[in-house]
Formats: C-alpha cells, sequence, structure tokens
C-alpha cells in the first residue's frame, strides 16, 4: 500500500503493522530498562510474543531498534504535552505532569544515553531531534502557564528542560530521590 502526496510515492504501513511495531519498541523499551541496551534479542522478542526474526525483520540492526525506541519514546513524550494542557484543570498541573513524564524517560532511558554517545553514526542526529520535538512541547506549556499567571515569567524551555535533565543525573543512586527533586522543582515554579 503507498500513499501519494504530491510527485512522490511513499510507503505506508498497514494499521496492523504499525501496531505490531509499536508493542516492539514498548517490549524494547521494557527490556532496556530491565536489562540494559545490551539485552539479548530472545528476550525482547519474548516481551513482545514474537520470534527474533520479527524483530529483526523490524531492525536488522540493534542500533536501528535503539534509534527506533529513543524516538518513540521521545514522540511519546512530545505528543503528551497538548494532550495534558487539555486534559488537566490548570496550565501549570499539565506542565508539571509533563515535567514528571520527561524526567522519566530521562531516568529510565538506561544505557542508551551510552549509546547514543557512541562514535555510531547512526546515532548522530538523535540529540537534534530530542530538542526539536521536545523544547517546542515544554515551551508550549510554559507560555500557558505563563499566560495564566501560574508560573514565574521568563523561564526558557531549554534551561528548564537542562535543569530537569542535571537532576535526573543521578538517579542510578538509590540514596538520591530524582523525583523529589523534580517535585521541587516544580513546585518552585509557581508564581507567589
Amino acid at each position: 500500500m503507498t500513499e501519494t502526496t504530491g510527485s512522490s510515492t511513499t510507503p505506508r504501513k498497514r494499521a496492523d503493522a504499525r501496531r505490531n511495531e509499536k508493542n516492539l519498541l514498548e517490549a524494547a523499551a521494557a527490556a532496556f530498562i530491565a536489562a540494559g541496551v545490551d539485552v539479548p534479542v530472545r528476550d525482547i522478542a519474548a516481551r513482545a510474543g514474537v520470534g527474533v526474526g520479527t524483530i529483526y525483520r523490524h531492525f536488522p540492526t540493534r542500533a536501528d531498534l535503539i534509534v527506533a525506541v529513543y524516538r518513540h519514546q521521545v514522540e511519546a513524550c512530545a505528543e503528551a504535552g497538548p494532550a495534558l494542557l487539555t486534559e488537566n484543570d490548570s496550565p501549570h498541573a499539565a506542565l508539571a505532569a509533563w515535567i514528571e513524564l520527561f524526567a522519566d524517560f530521562l531516568t529510565t532511558k538506561h544505557g542508551l544515553a551510552e549509546a547514543l554517545q557512541s562514535d555510531d553514526a547512526t546515532f548522530a542526529t538523535l540529540h537534534a531531534y530530542f530538542l526539536d520535538r521536545l523544547v517546542p512541547v515544554c515551551a508550549q506549556l510554559l507560555e500557558a502557564a505563563t499566560a495564566a499567571g501560574e508560573i514565574v515569567p521568563d523561564i526558557d524551555a531549554l534551561t528548564l528542560m537542562r535543569g530537569v535533565g542535571n537532576l535526573c543525573i543521578g538517579a542510578a543512586d538509590p540514596r538520591y530521590d530524582a523525583r523529589r527533586m523534580v517535585t521541587l522543582l516544580i513546585t518552585g515554579l509557581r508564581r507567589h
């Protein structure tokens, strides 16, 4: 099946193929969280309820799978922003929920960060992709909360995201509570 747009024709996946790929990505993400990015492919296949060949058909290399999982998680975080604005009672509540989701994303990457910083060319564009997708979402949430008079003005989205990222760095240490530190940051954004 193809979809024609203007002068180009691009393949379009069937709904069941997209659903299967999403399930594979979620299973891989869960396996990466549990055991790191070097988890055996057979473990990911078992979590997804598919054969190893199915994973290799979708993702020929481990790098392809890592990139796909990372992009899938970034997309989920990006899509959550607008949804949270409509689902929450206030823009500050939406911003707080999104920052918590973003912090969860950062603290559960288990090995993704190391893989993404490797010399593998497959990973070269992912940081820019991350920024391009998530900074505008954070900015939208900040603008809404500022316009509602709920937070202090003039907070830069990228600066806030870096601050959250810095608070999440120590999350692997069981003596450090990154979630509590992020909650304190969210509380501190409130206009008094």
